[in-house]
């Protein structure tokens, strides 16, 4: 394992350490390991908060800033934050008009966030709503999941729903709107490498060198088939077809993600955007917005995923607000 580390124990803290160092205008709070806006939430603005197990990096602590999330709460590597991080986060962005809670799929994060609320209901009397990504669709049930797991929507719902609390929206809208994008959004992901996590020291799982898992999970999970390596193009096919075939993106304008797993070069996603746009033209379905770049990663996995979330004029407007962010950054 050849990784740029000090000790493979305290990947996280050492992390924390360097945001820290890069991004002044946030705050890090390196005991509870919970990344918050350097300036506090506004009084009477709905907060953002999200989390989850490290290594998806820039998701979550990335998307902490103006027009995106309050605070996110770092888990250890691929490893859910506590039920008392997600209580610490929910109590300190509170700023009297409630609290959304935006959890991916994943068994352990689910309930973890479900046990925050309720200690954060009952301690403070502060009301917390919850919406759960679930825009997988690869497979249905998997490992640390009942249903579909929740992968690249949740940074396009991040944003948007980001957007919108920016703008007053009470907690009831807020929540609303996250639960539209969750429903209107499909992905699909897939992997040429495992990925290695630092305190287990070798790959996750292996694919021989001929050979791609289609489906993967931002954890390394299976997928829903090994296929011998094909050509970009092919590859393409590969992850849109099922995602139109489950969800019809005609008729609206879409937004498209390119999202990469965190060990593909820049130069192989823009080749594999290139083939996903010619699919989606030749379909009928109309790219208002898209994204290029690794946005919601799995440590050093080679591979890609594809997420479409289907928009109108009022979530593009919401879309191209100003963000200042990490990981986004416009209109500021």
């Amino acid at each position: 394992m050849k990784k740029l580390i000090n000790n493979p124990d305290h990947v996280l803290a050492d992390s924390l350490v360097g945001v820290a160092a890069a991004h002044p205008e946030l705050n890090v709070d390196h005991i509870n390991r919970i990344i918050y806006r350097g300036t506090p939430t506004r009084k009477d603005k709905v907060a953002l908060i999200s989390g989850g197990g490290s290594g998806h990096e820039p998701l979550h602590g990335g998307f902490v800033g103006l027009g995106m999330l309050d605070a996110a709460c770092a888990g250890e590597v691929f490893t859910s934050p506590t039920p008392d991080q997600m209580h610490e986060a929910t109590k300190v962005a509170d700023s009297g008009a409630g609290v959304l809670h935006i959890v991916k799929n994943y068994t352990g994060d689910v309930m973890n966030f479900e046990m925050a609320a309720e200690m954060a209901e009952a301690e403070t009397g502060v009301k917390v709503a919850s919406v759960v990504t679930t825009d997988d669709v690869a497979v249905e049930d998997s490992t640390w999941t009942a249903g579909r797991r929740g992968v690249g929507i949740t940074v396009l719902l991040e944003k948007i729903v980001g957007a919108a609390a920016e703008e007053g929206r009470d907690l009831a809208a807020v929540t609303a709107l996250a639960k539209h994008i969750n429903d209107s959004g499909r992905s699909m992901g897939m992997a040429l490498t495992s990925c290695t996590v630092p305190a287990a020291g070798k790959p996750t799982f292996e694919i021989p060198d001929d050979m791609m898992e289609i489906g993967v999970g931002i954890h390394g999970e299976p997928g829903r088939h090994r296929v011998p390596l094909a050509s970009a193009a092919e590859i393409a096919q590969q992850l849109v077809e099922p995602i139109l075939v489950d969800f019809d993106f005609t008729g609206s304008p879409t937004i498209v993600m390119l999202n990469g797993m965190g060990g593909s070069p820049l130069i192989e996603l823009y080749v594999m955007y290139g083939e996903v746009a010619k699919i989606l033209q030749k379909s009928g379905i109309t790219i208002a917005r898209n994204l290029v770049g690794n946005y919601i990663t799995s440590l050093d996995m080679a591979g890609c995923s594809v997420t479409l979330l289907k928009v109108n004029d009022e979530l593009l407007g919401l879309w191209d607000a100003p963000v200042n962010t990490a990981g986004l950054r416009w209109g500021v």
